[in-house]
């Protein structure tokens, strides 16, 4: 699934979104592209909207 985030401004913020979203329960990877704030999640399960903007809160980011 694809999924777009708002605030990130460098490599830092690419990590603590990629690590708060691999955090999920079923993921198994996340390509996140700093320029278009895209993120590319592929899971067992697609994670829920509500996990999902948590992982990215709790990262300091918001989901569009």
């Amino acid at each position: 699934s694809t999924w777009t985030v708002t605030g990130m401004t460098c490599g830092h913020c690419v990590k603590a979104v990629t690590d708060e979203v691999s955090a999920i329960d079923g993921v198994e990877t996340v390509v996140v592209d700093l320029g278009t704030g895209a993120v590319v999640v592929t899971a067992a399960t697609d994670p829920t909207r509500e996990q999902m903007a948590a992982a990215v809160d709790e990262a300091g980011y918001s989901l569009v």
